[in-house]
């Protein structure tokens, strides 16, 4: 019998896929309808309390372990003057984040969030991918699987961000594989890249997609050929912290392309994640409806880095905080609605 092909435990893994707990969520909501405030008074922050509370089975979730986890990669196809700045960059971000001086470092200690920073090969591109795949397939399944230990050591909050020079490339490619329509519609300025770069970015994702066209129907497909590592990395984290019963946060463009892969699995993939932020990429909005995900916040960031999710993050731990530090009418001695 033939050996079971590299691609085939992720599909596995996502046929598997546990669903949310049903009867925490609706103590969470139970509880919540008891809390000294107006119904519906905090709005959002319930429905985030009660997704929290079915995803980590309890009644009164709990942030205790937020993590951001960064996946930082390289891409061939900068090469090809996508971004407006070199691929050197890659390096230098890896140190800034080293050192603590990037802008992610100062929103995890604003909100006392975890950080952990991978360097999958970032002196190694990916193949260019409007000549060939960003990845062998064996390789693309041994970055899901790398990205998988993401969650290792334990979180009850996992905040997800990439750094990488021609991701936002990598990731409108996706898109336009997944999706469909006009490359320029989804292709942005990314790094803030001038009208003749933005022309050139166009005409790679044009390219990319035309040298792939006969094997953009497989999801799994579209990621090796178009992706990145970081790009198979998250879905991996992604898939992980299912499988563990974590909620997730997602970051901006780039990160919420590896969670489109997931759901143009199945379409179920994502219910344990949250949006962290709109980003000012253009496209970013349409792809999130599609995905059914309303993002926390929207302040014009696009970054990456994570920093929308960590943002999101204070968010969420301020949601919890209510949820569970509230006293209710019988336990304050507040007379409830009549």
């Amino acid at each position: 019998m033939p050996s079971a092909l590299p691609f085939d435990d992720i599909r596995a893994l996502v046929a598997s896929m546990p669903a949310p707990d049903e009867a925490a969520r609706a103590a969470a909501r139970a509880r919540e309808a008891e809390l000294i405030k107006p119904a519906g008074a905090l709005g959002r922050l319930e429905a985030i309390a009660a997704h929290l509370a079915a995803w980590q089975g309890r009644a009164e979730p709990r942030v205790a372990r937020p993590q951001v986890v960064i996946f930082a990669g390289s891409h061939g196809v900068a090469a090809k003057g996508v971004s407006a700045y070199p691929a050197a960059v890659n390096r230098a971000m890896l140190a800034s984040f080293s050192a603590g001086h990037a802008a992610i470092n100062q929103i995890c200690k604003t909100f006392d969030l975890g950080l952990k920073v991978f360097d999958l090969a970032i002196d190694l591109p990916t193949g260019d991918i409007t000549e060939g795949a960003a990845m062998e397939e064996a390789a693309c399944a041994a970055t899901i699987a790398f990205g998988m230990e993401a969650i290792a050591g334990g979180t009850d909050l996992l905040c997800l961000g990439e750094m990488g020079i021609g991701n936002t490339t990598a990731a409108a490619a996706i898109y336009a594989a997944l999706y469909g329509g006009p490359a320029a519609g989804w292709v942005g300025l990314g790094t803030g890249l001038d009208p003749a770069g933005h022309a050139r970015k166009v005409a790679a994702v044009e390219a990319a997609l035309a040298q792939h066209r006969d094997h953009l129907g497989d999801p799994l497909e579209v990621l090796r050929r178009l992706g990145g590592r970081e790009i198979a990395a998250l879905c991996g984290a992604i898939l992980a912290a299912r499988i563990e019963r974590v909620p997730v946060i997602l970051d901006g463009y780039v990160v919420t392309a590896a969670a489109a892969i997931l759901h143009a699995l199945d379409s179920r993939a994502l219910d344990h994640c949250l949006a962290g932020h709109l980003s000012a990429e253009g496209a970013h909005a349409a792809v999130l409806d599609r995905l059914g995900l309303a993002p926390i916040l929207a302040l014009g960031m696009r970054l990456g880095e994570g920093s929308g999710a960590a943002l999101a993050a204070g968010i969420v731990r301020a949601a919890i905080a209510c949820h569970t530090g509230m006293a209710t009418f019988a336990e304050a001695g507040v007379p409830g609605k009549a």
